[in-house]
């Protein structure tokens, strides 16, 4: 994927709030009115918000949904530190200035339709979006992946979709994956009921595992997380010579490429080189994140 300048595709709105929803770890979902953002968003994008009129500095959230007929967006996040606090305190009808969409996203190949959406803690948002938008697309076939150490915010239900590899404990999916027609299975180390026991990669080798080698040359792997999952996403795809794309995140101040706060180091063809997470970003392959 070649990164492209997105600074001119970014929009600033006053947004109204239309939900906020609260759920256990300390998780809420913002969905707010944004329908220029919503009718250019893409997998992998993301919003800078102003969370209070107090705080001047807005914060970077990842794009869990868009929906650009009714116009609205979705945010999962976890409200730690003063600025997402506040943002926590926003209720419907209040508005929220929205920055956005930011960054190059996804960029699915048709050549390998077997797509592998791993997603850990908040990073889980942009594989949700990710499956969205491919889940009626006859060119891909999505499964999306989860990690979490605090429970899953969204309602839960049996595997109906069945899914080679996965071991018998990893029964639980996403109620609302499975609507769409996308397995997902669930992993962690707190002994939740219904996910596998262990980290959300060891779950995504199993199933890698369990392909025949022509099979497992149509996949393609996705990743967002903590930086830990991301290096063990880039290292499961060296491990079975697979294509993969990472986004990242990083501490922003301005998000559309002018402080350069953000900047991360890369392997490219021309040598090392730094670049910036949010506009060159937030998706990068992940042999340039993490080279051999």
């Amino acid at each position: 994927m070649t990164p492209t300048d997105t600074r001119g595709t970014i929009h600033l709105e006053d947004a109204e709030v239309l939900s906020q929803r609260r759920f256990p770890g300390n998780q809420l979902i913002l969905r707010v009115q944004a329908p220029v953002c919503a009718a250019h968003a893409v997998p992998g994008s993301f919003a800078h918000l102003t969370c209070d009129a107090a705080i001047p500095m807005r914060r970077p959230l990842s794009i869990m949904r868009a929906n650009p007929e009714q116009g609205w967006l979705d945010f999962l996040y976890k409200p730690v530190g003063h600025g997402l606090d506040a943002l926590g305190q926003r209720v419907r009808g209040d508005s929220v200035s929205v920055l956005g969409p930011i960054g190059n996203g996804f960029a699915p190949d048709p050549g390998r339709p077997e797509v592998i959406a791993i997603g850990g803690g908040v990073g889980i948002p942009p594989m949700v979006f990710l499956a969205e938008c491919l889940k009626d697309d006859p060119a891909f076939q999505v499964l999306v992946l989860m990690g979490s150490e605090v429970p899953f915010p969204f309602r839960l239900a049996d595997g109906g979709i069945s899914v080679t590899g996965m071991p018998a404990p990893a029964s639980s999916s996403v109620e609302m994956l499975e609507s769409w027609g996308v397995p997902s299975r669930l992993a962690s180390n707190e002994g939740y009921d219904g996910c596998f026991s262990g980290f959300v990669t060891d779950l995504a080798r199993l199933r890698l595992q369990s392909l025949p080698d022509g099979q497992r040359d149509e996949v393609q792997v996705f990743g967002c997380g903590p930086t830990g999952m991301l290096k063990a996403t880039a290292d499961l795809a060296r491990e079975f010579d697979l294509p993969c794309q990472l986004a990242l995140e990083e501490y922003m101040a301005c998000a559309v490429g002018g402080c350069a706060g953000c900047t991360v180091l890369l392997s490219t063809p021309d040598g090392p080189a730094m670049k910036r997470v949010c506009v060159d970003g937030p998706v990068f392959d992940a042999r340039q994140v993490y080279p051999d």
